[in-house]
Parts: structure tokens; C-alpha cells; sequence
């Protein structure tokens, strides 16, 4: 179902870029109480969780886009709003992700879904009540939603959120490369590089690549995320890992919240409604940025109207 939301941009920030950027370098961080989990997994690696404090509530998993964080200006603020509205939310980072890098060559990427799979039954062991819903924001969003797809009724969550989603890679990838979407791709590429680089100071690198001269994210997954988790090419990675082809097959209830003028993608990279199974409602807003959707009448006293959207449909399901 596709919804015309009523989200209005502050007025002091018009443009899909100030959206976007705004909220990255001013917002004020929220660093929240939590409690740090090593999660083993079945391959010899390992991702970590933060788990908030609020014990005996239904439970909310939260997942970062790429290269982010529990420190990525989305997430503090939405742990606290979670366990204000009485959830008790975790956050999960991808693997290399918590300022370790990860042990095995290989790292994480935007359609695996199986370390999400891993995370999900581990905290259905541990939590004492079963994981309530999912939270992904941009490359978490996709690995959620592609997630959600491929396990249809027999999907354990009860609901899904998705924010800001790349739902074409390619897409994605082509848009990041034009205009001044460019300076998003310059600063995501050179934290891939990094941490690149950073990994593979401790164990020897299974590609013979010179990561300083990829220019941009084909060159990149082409060379770098492909190989390395099993993908013949770019193409066939971006394929694969898309999910806009997968979200016919939810079945769980689900609220994508997007902007039509997102600046790393294209308006047509928003799926038609007939692409989108019942249980999905596509949130659309025709201004909002990537991950922004600020609103509020003074800078000072800023309003995220993605937080709001989040926590009344979780709200909605625990009545």
C-alpha cells in the first residue's frame, strides 16, 4: 500500500542535501546506557550487539546503514525514544562494524541476510520474550527487507521498519555518482578504504587489488565486495542483493519510510505498488532527504518525523 505522507521540511532546511546533511554533522548525539554483547557465529567470526537496559520489554532490533554504527546520528536518539515509548531495543552491528575489525576476510555486505538470520534467533534464545520487530535504516533497511522477503509467514518478527532504502543497487551505485551526490560517495568510499585497509594490516588480503585507485562504488564492489563474498561480478551482486524484487514476499506487517527527492537514489528506484505484498505500507514523503526528515519551526528545536512514524506503528502492534 503506498501512502502520501504530510511531512513538511523545516523551513531552514529546504533541499534533499541540507535534509540529509544537516542531521549528520549538527545533530546533537544521544549516547544511551547500554550493555555490549560478542556474538559467535557459526563461521569463526563475530558481530557485536548493544543492548539496552529496559529488561522485561518487547524487543526492538535496530540495524545501521553503511559503514555506521551505534554512534551514527539515527540511532541514539531513536534507542531512547524506544525506551521511552516502553521497548526494550538492541542494536546490532554489522560485522567490522563496532571498531574491530572483523576476523575473516570477508566482511559484510547489503544483501546478507544471514548473519540478521543469526542475530534474530540468538536473541529469541536470550531476551526472555520474543523479538518484537526489526528497525533498519538505508543498507540495513535492504538487508531487512530482502530478509523479510525470503522468509515470508514463516518470519519470526511481528514488524518491520525500513528507512531510507536503497531499493536498487545499481540505482543506487548510478545516482551516488552525479551531481552532488558525489560528495556522499567520496566520504562512504573512503571509509570503505579504511577499513579496508585497516583489516587487512592483521590477515593477508585474498584479492590482488590496489584500493586507492577505485573510484567509486562499482569499481569497488566489483573488486572488492564481490569476490569477497562470493558474487561473479558487480552486476551479479547488485542483483541478488536488491530488495525491491523480494518485497512481494512479505508477509509480516512493514512500513517503509521514504523521500521522493533522496539523494542517493532516483524517484523511479521506488517500487510501484504492485511490487509490494499487503502487508508492506510504502510511507512515502515527496521531500525528506537520506535519513533526514527534519522538520520543526527553529533549528534549535529540531523534529525527526521519521522517529514519530517508527514508534507509532510499533506502537500500533503491542496494543
Amino acid at each position: 500500500m503506498l501512502i502520501d505522507s504530510s511531512f513538511k521540511p523545516a523551513w531552514w532546511l529546504p533541499s534533499p542535501h541540507l535534509q540529509t546533511l544537516w542531521p549528520a554533522l549538527f545533530r546533537r548525539r544521544v549516547a544511551p546506557d547500554l550493555d555490549k554483547e560478542r556474538v559467535e557465529l557459526s563461521d569463526g567470526d563475530f558481530v557485536d550487539l548493544c543492548w539496552s537496559r529496559k529488561t522485561d520489554r518487547p524487543v526492538v532490533l535496530v540495524l545501521h546503514g553503511l559503514e555506521g554504527s551505534v554512534h551514527s546520528h539515527y540511532v541514539g536518539s531513536l534507542i531512547v525514544s524506544l525506551e521511552n515509548a516502553g521497548f526494550r531495543p538492541v542494536f546490532m552491528h554489522f560485522r567490522g562494524c563496532s571498531g574491530e575489525p572483523n576476523r575473516l576476510p570477508r566482511s559484510y555486505h547489503s544483501g546478507d541476510t544471514g548473519d540478521l538470520a543469526h542475530v534474530v534467533d540468538h536473541i529469541n534464545q536470550q531476551a526472555g520474550q520474543p523479538l518484537h520487530a526489526a528497525v533498519g535504516f538505508s543498507l540495513g533497511g535492504n538487508v531487512l527487507l530482502k530478509w523479510l522477503g525470503q522468509t515470508g509467514a514463516s518470519n519470526p518478527l511481528h514488524y518491520g521498519v525500513a528507512v531510507s532504502v536503497p531499493f536498487l543497487l545499481a540505482d543506487a551505485a548510478n545516482r551516488l555518482e552525479s551531481g552532488l551526490s558525489h560528495l556522499y560517495e567520496i566520504h562512504l568510499m573512503k571509509s570503505l578504504k579504511r577499513s579496508y585497509a585497516t583489516k587487512f594490516e592483521r590477515i593477508e588480503s585474498p584479492l590482488d587489488v590496489d584500493i586507492d585507485q577505485l573510484k567509486g562504488f562499482w569499481d569497488f564492489d566489483d573488486r572488492v565486495t564481490a569476490p569477497l563474498h562470493g558474487f561473479n561480478s558487480v552486476t551479479h551482486y547488485y542483483t541478488e542483493s536488491s530488495c525491491r524484487q523480494y518485497l512481494k514476499g512479505i508477509k509480516i506487517p512493514t512500513r517503509i519510510i521514504h523521500a521522493l527527492d533522496d539523494p542517493f537514489m532516483f524517484p523511479d528506484t521506488v517500487p510501484d505498488t504492485y511490487e509490494m505484498s499487503e502487508s508492506v505500507e510504502l510511507l512515502l514523503a515527496r521531500n525528506g532527504g537520506h535519513v533526514g526528515f527534519v522538520s520543526g519551526k527553529y533549528p534549535w528545536k529540531p523534529e525527526y518525523w521519521y522517529e514519530r512514524r517508527i514508534i507509532e506503528f510499533l506502537d500500533d502492534g503491542v496494543r
